[in-house]
């Protein structure tokens, strides 16, 4: 699984980041950040449950 963010729709509230740490974080401009955009299988919870949060609807899944 990978995962992306809509640039143009992510306000970087850091929804993500607080629910999958390992993977989302935000730079010193507050900008979102995906460490990972490949998902190992151990995260893929974790970042659905963080596509599902996301107040804006900026992240999602693609192949």
């Amino acid at each position: 699984m990978r995962v992306e963010v809509d640039r143009d729709l992510c306000e970087a509230n850091a929804v993500c980041a607080g629910i999958a740490p390992g993977v989302f974080e935000l730079d010193d401009d507050d900008e979102l950040l995906i460490s990972r955009a490949e998902v190992s299988d151990d995260k893929v919870e974790l970042v659905s449950q963080a596509i599902d949060a996301c107040p804006r609807n900026a992240l999602f899944k693609s192949d």
